[in-house]
């Protein structure tokens, strides 16, 4: 896999360190654990499912901040070893960070048959959505004046 080197960018652009930091993000490994996926209900409505089998509701957190959403699963040791003759179910501590785009909130979330599910919406402000000018004609523009 070949590195990017975003420093030409950082030293050119102003504003930009935001967009150069989420490629940073991209390209590191991912270990890939707890496999997720990321769901497109409707138009502005999005779900991220995440397979945390094995996690009760106490040892999940979801925080947001700023427009990162982080899950962390923190496992609470156990006292007593167990002895395995094939351990397949990974049982360890995790933490998966996403980048939420502008106007992207969490909504909710549930636990159900072992998958986590994160239901976020992009709600764009009134200021910001598409609004229609009505274009008036001259003739209405001066009527009711006097000549």
């Amino acid at each position: 896999m070949r590195n990017l080197d975003l420093t030409p960018l950082y030293r050119s652009a102003v504003g930009f360190d935001r967009l150069a930091s989420m490629f940073d993000e991209a390209t590191r490994t991912d270990t890939g654990y707890p496999p997720y996926n990321i769901e497109l209900v409707e138009e502005d409505q999005y779900r991220i499912t995440m397979a945390v089998a094995g996690f009760a509701e106490d040892e999940l957190e979801i925080e947001v901040e700023g427009d990162s959403l982080r899950v962390t699963g923190s496992k609470q040791k156990v006292e007593e070893p167990k002895q395995y003759l094939h351990q397949g179910i990974a049982a360890r501590n995790f933490e998966r960070r996403f980048n939420l785009a502008d106007h992207v909130e969490v909504r909710g979330a549930k636990i159900e048959n072992g998958l986590l599910h994160i239901e976020l919406e992009r709600v764009i402000p009134e200021a910001m959505k598409p609004r229609k000018i009505e274009i008036e004609s001259k003739k209405r523009l001066f009527s009711g004046k006097a000549a």
